[in-house]
Formats: C-alpha cells, structure tokens, sequence
C-alpha cells in the first residue's frame, strides 16, 4: 500500500484547520485516515504546528511520502531533518558516538607539549649555531690581531 502523510482539512468556511495524517494515497483529501500525527492551524499569529516527531519518523521509515506542504511542517517540527540525517543525506558536524571530551583535551594537551619540545630543540640548535659562529668569529678576529703584532 502506497501511504502518504498529507493535510485534511476540518473547520468551516474560510476559517481552515487541518490534521497531519498518514493515509493511503488512493483515498480522497478528507478520507478515511490510518493514523493522525499532529495537527495544523495556519490561522493562529504565529501559525499552530504540533506534530508527533516520533510518529512521523516511524511512518517516514516505512516509506510513507510526504506532500509538499506535509513535508514543510515536517521541516519545522524537525522530524523531516532527523529523517534525513538517519538516511545519511544530511551529515552533521559531531557524531553521536563522539570521544568524551577528558580524551580530547589529554590528545590535544599530548600534541601542545610534542609542539613546545620541538620548537624548544629548533631553537636551542640555533643558539648553538649562534654561540658557534661568533666564537669562530672572534677566534678569526685574535688570530688577525696576534698576527698583525708580530708583523
């Protein structure tokens, strides 16, 4: 059975609300239903939406196809973006199964010192480097002064 979760209208004359449901796709706009996920009252300032996320999710797993308008109030009732993500078409930033964060802090401490050690030996071999260049220099600068006074 192809089922499809769409809006039937209740209320009278110019003065609409309807019902989120699940119904199969054969069966007129205000037919019988399967089951009732929420309701819809665009009237109200701001426009009423409740929903059962749960519900929805279980129905949406099974295939049921939401109308366009269905899958806009499934939008803002977060339960068409939950369904995606679980599908795999949306992919978020952390992940459920994420490290705690004592892990990451210790990992991220461990690569902070490996840095500090290394920048510590980069610039310990250039002081070196330093202290061996103006030692040859001044030894060049004795050598130049002893062999101008024996001239």
């Amino acid at each position: 059975m192809a089922t499809k979760i769409r809006l039937t209208r209740l209320g009278k004359k110019k003065q609409p609300t309807y019902r989120v449901v699940v119904m199969d796709s054969r069966k007129p706009r205000d037919g019988r239903y399967i089951e009732q996920l929420g309701i819809y009252d665009p009237r109200q300032d701001p426009s009423l939406i409740k929903i059962d996320n749960e519900r929805a999710l279980h129905w949406l797993r099974t295939g049921a196809q939401p109308t366009e308008r269905a899958r806009k109030l499934l939008e803002i009732s977060g339960a068409w973006t939950q369904f995606k993500v679980e599908k795999g078409e949306i992919h978020t930033v952390g992940d459920d199964n994420a490290e705690e964060p004592a892990k990451i802090e210790a990992v991220v401490e461990e690569t902070v010192e490996e840095a500090i050690e290394e920048s510590v030996k980069v610039v310990a071999e250039a002081v070196v480097e330093e202290t061996v260049e103006e030692e040859i220099e001044d030894a060049a600068e004795e050598d130049a002064v002893n062999s101008s006074d024996e001239s």
